[in-house]
């Protein structure tokens, strides 16, 4: 297991900021199976979901950012996990756009890609493999996604979200796997033992010309769509 708890560049548990939140947390102290649980949900609802300017970014950088999208969050989550001895590895894959409409509008959607870049985190815990996605959303912005799409009550595709029962969401964590973009998946590319290596075989490829007009002016009407769902509870701006 000891590849599955390595600090990589991107993976850096020992940065300070990381160091203090574990410390201040407590996890150290929590059985393996409650620090899954309570990283996991700190992961989820307290890093807000949102597009940061690259899947690249370090652990300590979505900590800072305080939002992530699937391949960030994902990140900070195996970061944190390491840091207090859990093994993880990240899965990496494609999926259809589709997914992102709501969230994506406009000349922003009709510019991204077919197929957009996505991962999960796989968590090792007494002899099995977790597959965990469901950390990407947060749960006050699903709360309100739900509230919005109230007479949905089968399968769901849009905002972030691709899922076969809309009402039954299975979001927590208990010796389960948890889903949420799973629907929406088109190409597998497997295991990595961190995203540092993933990236450097797989990424998203946009033009430079689509890649400064995400980073400078897509990605910040993402996050306004995203928090217009959201502020019918929080107030809140990336």
């Amino acid at each position: 297991m000891e590849r599955y708890l390595k600090e990589t560049a991107m993976l850096d548990f020992n940065s300070e900021m990381l160091q203090d939140l574990i410390l201040k947390r407590g996890w150290k102290r929590l059985d393996d199976e409650r620090k899954i649980k309570s990283i996991y949900a700190f992961v989820r609802d307290e890093i807000y979901f949102g597009y940061n300017v690259s899947d690249e970014i370090s652990a300590a950088q979505v900590l800072k950012d305080g939002y992530g999208q699937c391949n960030t969050k994902g990140t900070l989550f195996m970061a944190l996990l390491r840091g207090v001895g859990i093994p993880c590895r990240i899965h990496g894959f494609t999926i259809d756009k589709s997914l992102q409409k709501g969230a994506m509008t406009g000349f922003v959607y009709k510019l991204a890609p077919r197929n957009v870049f996505h991962s999960w985190v796989e968590v090792w815990f007494e002899g099995t493999w977790y597959e965990l996605e469901a950390y990407i959303l947060d749960r006050t912005y699903l709360t309100q996604l739900q509230t919005i799409f109230k007479d949905c009550t089968g399968a769901f595709c849009g905002y972030g979200v691709a899922v076969k029962d809309f009402r039954h969401l299975v979001i927590d964590w208990d010796k389960n796997n948890t889903y949420i973009q799973s629907g929406g998946i088109n190409q597998d590319f497997g295991v990595y033992d961190c995203p540092d290596d993933l990236l450097l075989e797989h990424h998203q490829t946009l033009s430079k010309g689509k890649a400064f007009l995400f980073r400078h002016v897509g990605r910040r009407l993402m996050n306004r769509n995203v928090n217009k769902i959201r502020k019918n509870d929080e107030q809140s701006s990336f």
